[in-house]
């Protein structure tokens, strides 16, 4: 790959950075949001090495400068300085008198420009069902404080990560006797039985996402990735407040909803 296709490839990856940190909330689909100043730092210093890159591959290709002719005048003279022995000795390893250039990069280097210009053309999706329907749910951390009283608001808008700790670790059982809201989108569960209410949530960046998930019944399954908000009551299995209660929902309705601007985190639904 030659000196500016690979200035071009920092100057491109550090514009698509820029352009999905500073002019749209594609860098979300990616992220967390306190990543947002480490991706503008990032790509303001690619574009800069990619201009002195640029700079340095014009300035060894400016007729009349002596660098870069001077080199290959070098080469010239050392290759004519060389005995036949060593080069009968370099024919002999290649099997043949022509000799090969082993600097270039292959020619599949070249693509490492489709995932650069896709940041600029087109943007890879926030994680969905297809993610989430190959992985187990996320184990959700035990309440070592206890849990406060559930406001009175009915329906009453709950996370999933919430509502899994109240149905498996809530000894009063208080989530069983509530009609309660919450809001995901929809992964397809295996056998038909039912359908997943599913958050991703990530700690740092995509690659170390992890799924919550809330079993549907009672409604037919929208459209795999479709964001909605379930209003239902706890589906009995289990012992309620401990780990053998069952993870599920019994819904009443089931309306479409915007899909958030952050896809990576647990967050109440919006409710009017």
């Amino acid at each position: 790959m030659r000196r500016f296709a690979q200035a071009a490839l920092l100057v491109l990856s550090g514009l698509g950075l820029l352009h999905a940190a500073l002019f749209t909330d594609l860098y979300l689909n990616l992220v967390k949001p306190g990543m947002r100043p480490l991706l503008i730092a990032s790509g303001v210093v690619l574009v800069a090495l990619g201009v002195l890159a640029a700079a340095e591959a014009w300035g060894l290709r400016r007729p009349g400068d002596g660098r870069d002719g001077g080199e290959r005048d070098g080469g010239e003279r050392d290759g004519g300085e060389r005995d036949e022995g060593e080069r009968d000795e370099g024919e002999g390893a290649h099997g043949h008198g022509h000799g090969h250039d082993h600097s270039r990069v292959p020619r599949v280097a070249w693509l490492l420009f489709l995932p650069v210009l896709s940041l600029l053309f087109y943007a890879p999706p926030a994680l969905g069902s297809y993610t989430a329907s190959r992985e187990p749910a996320k184990a959700v951390a035990v309440e070592e404080d206890g849990f406060d009283p559930l406001p009175s608001t009915s329906p009453l808008p709950i996370t999933l990560t919430d509502f899994t700790q109240r149905v498996q670790q809530d000894r009063s059982g208080a989530v069983g006797k509530r009609t309660v809201v919450m809001t995901g989108f929809v992964t397809p569960a295996p056998g038909g039985n039912g359908w997943y209410l599913t958050r991703i949530v990530v700690n740092c960046c995509a690659a170390d996402a992890s799924s919550v998930k809330v079993l549907v019944h009672g409604v037919a399954a929208p459209k795999a990735d479709t964001w909605v908000n379930v209003t239902g009551t706890w589906h009995p299995g289990g012992t309620l407040g401990t780990a053998s209660a069952s993870v599920a929902l019994d819904a009443l309705s089931v309306t479409q909803a915007p899909k958030p601007s952050n896809a990576y985190m647990d967050a109440l639904p919006l409710t009017s």
